[in-house]
């Protein structure tokens, strides 16, 4: 036995060392193997996590869109054109106009030429104003939506990543929602008034010495609307217009619901004080504000063909008398706040395309944060 040892052991220790190698290698690549079928089982339940963040927030999302595309924007703007048409009203202008030309006695000149003057500014004052609210309203609710979008990818993302179930995931309370959305208000309750005076401001410097007289044609009336809208977002400070979109103080009380805290700070505000200070700093910013000038001057492009139409188109395009085509003018307010579904502006600011690029990067920005 001793003798078959010292004659194979050699041998013994080479096919031991293979042997132990070759299950040395073996456990290597099975342990390999197993990491990379945990990394597979990883990947693919964080792909379908994923999915169903997608699939989740879509369906959330949708629902938001739906609610402000169907409820919030056609009611702010039936409440918008109602306060117009009862703080802008001319009947009482018009009537004492007619009264004079029926009774030429009964006015003076003076009180004719005051009458009309004051018709003028009214008239200008009502169109312009409707196109202004109309785009920022507008602008308004799609950036509402758009960071209720992002909260809710970010909450459903931190639930699902957490293995929570999606009903246990802390979305936005839908109360703060409903507030968020109820705020795109503030307009017509509150800042309408200030506005109004504002606008009117704007419109006697443009239109100070123009006569009823002077004839106005598609070049003349667009550099005014355009004019009056340059002088009035040029007044104040570079935000003033936003007091008027919503309050200085982003608070649940100051919009007409109830607050839940008392405290300004993000860390220990509402999440409606939250979505608040998040939708004014998006208004605040350059971006947006480059925005606004692109979609104004689009709208008024849009207000000069409605108006060509009403007037005929050969009769703007040669020019007519101011005091001809002021009762175009005062229509034009009942167009410009038209229910959204048929609303020819709201449409085209839709349709822009940089506003399409500006909105998927606010998405993106929190979506990546």
């Amino acid at each position: 036995m001793w003798e078959f040892w010292r004659r194979y052991r050699r041998k013994a220790y080479v096919t031991l060392g293979v042997l132990g190698s070759g299950y040395f290698l073996y456990k290597l690549y099975d342990r390999h193997r197993r990491k990379l079928s945990d990394l597979h089982t990883e990947l693919e339940q964080e792909r379908r996590s994923d999915e169903l963040i997608k699939f989740l927030v879509k369906a959330h999302f949708e629902n938001v869109q739906r609610i402000a595309d169907s409820t919030t924007l056609p009611h702010v703007v039936r409440c918008l054109r109602s306060q117009i048409e009862r703080k802008l009203d001319l009947t009482h202008l018009t009537e004492r106009l007619m009264k004079g030309k029926d009774l030429p006695n009964s006015l003076t000149a003076a009180q004719k030429l005051e009458l009309w003057d004051r018709l003028k500014i009214l008239s200008f004052t009502r169109m312009v104003l409707s196109l202004w609210a109309a785009t920022l309203l507008s602008l308004y609710i799609r950036v509402q939506v758009n960071i209720l979008g992002r909260h809710i990818y970010i909450d459903t993302a931190r639930g699902i990543g957490g293995y929570g179930q999606f009903d246990e995931v802390d979305l936005i309370d839908r109360n703060d929602q409903q507030q968020f959305l109820a705020s795109a208000d503030y307009l017509s309750s509150f800042g309408l008034p200030t506005l109004i005076s504002s606008f009117e401001g704007a419109t006697s410097e443009v239109l100070e010495g123009k006569q009823l007289k002077d004839f106005f044609n598609t070049t003349v009336l667009h550099d005014s609307v355009i004019q009056i809208l340059n002088t009035f977002m040029s007044m104040g400070s570079p935000h003033h217009w936003l007091s008027f979109l919503m309050p200085e103080d982003s608070k649940p009380n100051n919009l007409g619901v109830t607050s839940s805290t008392g405290s300004t700070d993000l860390c220990n505000a509402s999440k409606f004080e939250q979505l608040m200070l998040e939708a004014r700093a998006v208004f605040s910013s350059t971006e947006f504000r480059n925005i606004v000038d692109t979609l104004l001057k689009a709208a008024v492009d849009v207000l000069m063909e409605d108006i060509s139409v009403l007037c005929g188109d050969a009769n703007l395009t040669s020019g007519m008398p101011l005091a001809k085509l002021l009762p175009r003018i005062a229509h034009m307010d009942q167009i410009l706040l038209e229910e959204p579904n048929r609303n020819r502006y709201i449409q085209v600011i839709q349709d822009i395309p940089e506003i399409e690029i500006f909105f998927t990067l606010l998405y993106a920005s929190t979506a990546a944060s």
